[in-house]
């Protein structure tokens, strides 16, 4: 028994040290360094071309939502935004189940960790489930703070316009003053708050309230696996890696733009917060690739270390992706009644949700 215990201390000492080793993988040193592929001054001309194309597409996807509910482009109520809506939230489901996920698989089931615990045990799909319940509680928790955050305004607002209901009976002398009409007492920093209240029984979660949770949380989702994307691009100095990631992420940006906007559009934010928001979303797959092309020349993407970083990572974003995508995008507008009563729109409004899924899902085979 005392020869065992010997000799399993410095085992389990050997397997902790490998998997958070920073040091190459031996195991694909001699290809990495051999690939045909691999071009420096090419890859860093193509990482400027993704920089370029993935800001643009982020920007304009994200901006075609917030301007039409100014200008009635693409007014939120509207067909339109509900199809576009439904292609985008394909997009982000089709994300975190084909994409992130199963990067995450890859990373953590690579041959350069060791098998002991990482092959023995679906650490991903075990993380991306830890990830949804805590957004879950994330959801439950917010939900709960600007519901009763917006129950206080309500009260003030309300106590104001007796208030002055009070101060006009007294100054006209009139018994009873008509109490003034709420939109009269609403001033522009409450006004989009009041507009999405819920006048039915306590306990019942405001729309305005389910939007701002659900634009914040999304963003965070959306924000985290963006960072690992622009990365995983940024430290690539092969040109035959690089080229299909551009076409790929221009497109799933830009999609995801769209249902981020859409999201902080129904909330109703100041333009100040919504257009924070906004770069904060479209910078940051760019910013990820300049930091990724900077540390390059001394990261190995291939070490025991990047790789249980990386898979983590990957496994949290597709948890919250995945989360976000049933339940809040998905379920709050398929089954709930907002793609209205019309049989037709209820139609197409399914065919594109399957159309973004479908088209995210087949550009695996290239990215």
């Amino acid at each position: 028994m005392a020869i065992s215990v010997i000799f399993f201390v410095p085992i389990e000492y050997k397997t902790a040290s490998a998997s958070f080793s920073s040091s190459p993988c031996k195991t694909f040193t001699n290809i990495s360094s051999s690939a045909t592929c691999r071009d420096e001054s090419s890859a860093f001309h193509l990482k400027l071309t993704a920089i370029v194309a993935i800001l643009i597409s982020g920007v304009v996807g994200i901006s075609i939502p917030l301007a039409g509910r100014k200008r009635r482009l693409l007014r939120t109520d509207g067909a339109g935004f509900v199809l576009a809506k439904a292609v985008a939230a394909g997009v982000i489901l089709a994300t975190g189940f084909v994409h992130m996920l199963q990067d995450a698989q890859s990373a953590l089931t690579n041959a350069c960790l060791p098998a002991v615990p990482w092959r023995h045990f679906p650490f991903a799909g075990f993380v991306a489930m830890l990830a949804a319940l805590a957004t879950l509680v994330a959801d439950f928790a917010f939900t709960q703070f600007y519901e009763k955050k917006h129950q206080e305004e309500t009260c003030g607002v309300k106590a104001e316009a007796a208030a002055l209901a009070v101060e006009r009976s007294a100054n006209l002398v009139i018994s009873i003053a008509p109490e003034p009409e709420e939109g009269e007492m609403i001033n522009e920093e409450r006004e989009p708050l009041l507009q999405g209240h819920s006048h039915g029984g306590e306990g019942q979660v405001s729309s305005h309230v389910r939007h701002v949770v659900v634009s914040q949380i999304l963003e965070l989702g959306i924000v985290s696996h963006s960072v690992i994307i622009g990365l995983s691009l940024g430290v690539s100095q092969s040109s035959c890696t690089i080229k299909p990631l551009i076409a790929a992420l221009s497109f799933h940006q830009f999609f995801e733009g769209f249902a981020l906007g859409g999201c902080i559009s129904q909330a109703q934010f100041t333009n100040l917060k919504s257009y924070f928001m906004a770069s904060f979303f479209a910078v940051t797959t760019p910013a990820g690739i300049g930091i990724g092309t900077g540390i390059a020349s001394f990261y190995n993407a291939l070490s025991p270390r990047a790789l249980i970083i990386e898979g983590l990572l990957d496994s949290v974003s597709a948890g919250i992706l995945i989360y976000m995508a049933l339940v809040d995008l998905i379920a709050a507008d398929f089954l709930g009644g907002k793609i209205g009563s019309s049989f037709r729109l209820q139609v197409a409004a399914y065919v594109a949700l399957f159309v973004g899924a479908l088209s995210m899902s087949s550009l695996a085979i290239w990215a």
